[in-house]
């Protein structure tokens, strides 16, 4: 049990730090659209993913496009920062049609 500990904590097993869900970070409104990045674990790194929504009608809900991209990073927050840049690229190249 100890050595299960030991070794765990050494190459990096055990703990459930980055286990969770990413952590909740701010949005950022681009061009009419909402982009919220949502970092993913992928063992050491962070995949780059996020959320792009649009307000709809009056009575609709908001219209949501969510994307995952290969891309990985060291830190969340540079997951982060990636995600926003590649969403708004999404954004520059579909614009409304990322709904469809």
């Amino acid at each position: 049990m100890v050595f299960g500990k030991i070794f765990g904590g050494l190459f990096g097993g055990g703990g459930d730090k980055k286990s969770a869900a990413s952590p909740a970070l701010a949005s950022v409104e681009y061009k009419g659209f909402r982009i919220t990045p949502k970092p993913q674990p992928n063992g050491p790194q962070w995949q780059v993913a996020g959320t792009i929504s649009k307000d709809g009608e009056p009575g609709e809900p908001p219209r949501e496009h969510q994307f995952i991209r290969a891309d990985v990073m060291v830190t969340v927050e540079d997951a982060a920062e990636f995600s926003i840049r590649k969403a708004r690229q999404i954004i520059d190249e579909q614009g409304e049609r990322i709904f469809s």
